[in-house]
């Protein structure tokens, strides 16, 4: 599967899916801070991160329809989109990891995995390309592990709802966790016919 590339329809900036995106990244220290309250001395905010967590959701979905629909596809909400996305998951790693729900092995594959894909930034920079557009596995990709993370949160926790989130939550992490490398590698095999058609063409 290759990468997407969805043509770029306007150069405004403040388009609603723009809008939407931008939305999303002032929510992410919310997040963490709302996660990371109970390990200093705070109360224990689980319910609003998880509200947080679920509107981020919800917008990362409306953001690429709308922007589709309305025609305002922009150079500027291709970088915002997966930003947030990488934030989100980042973020909460920090925050589930500190809170001893997430194992750090776990941690440490996905942050691995966001640091390959990373690398191919100044690659493409330098034969004078953006980052490619997202496929529909890396989407398929945050999608599972958006709905592990607070599933994950909800299990820190007692009783039988804590115990259903537990195992939902790892089932989708361990989903997640496969195509968000199985996406990253086919990212970075993207990238490289890319760049070898360029060397080709020169």
């Amino acid at each position: 599967m290759e990468v997407q590339e969805t043509r770029v329809q306007t150069d405004r900036v403040l388009t609603i899916p723009n809008v939407l995106s931008m939305g999303r990244l002032v929510g992410v220290p919310l997040f963490l801070w709302l996660i990371l309250l109970p390990e200093f001395g705070g109360p224990k905010s689980d319910g609003w991160a998880l509200l947080v967590l679920m509107v981020s959701g919800v917008s990362d979905y409306l953001d690429g329809k709308l922007a589709r629909r309305w025609n305002q596809v922009s150079s500027l909400g291709r970088i915002l989109d997966p930003a947030a996305d990488r934030l989100y998951i980042f973020s909460t790693l920090v925050g589930l990891t500190w809170r001893e729900v997430l194992p750090l092995w776990l941690t440490l594959v996905l942050v691995a995995r966001d640091l390959m894909v990373g690398l191919t930034i100044p690659l493409l920079a330098r034969h004078g390309y953006g980052p490619l557009q997202v496929n529909f596995l890396g989407k398929a990709a945050t999608f599972n592990l958006m709905y592990a993370f607070p599933l994950l949160l909800l299990s820190d926790g007692t009783g039988w709802l804590a115990s259903l989130a537990a195992v939902f939550g790892w089932a989708f992490a361990g989903w997640g966790t496969t195509l968000y490398w199985w996406a990253g590698i086919l990212y970075v095999v993207q990238v490289r016919r890319l760049l070898k058609a360029d060397a080709g063409s020169d």
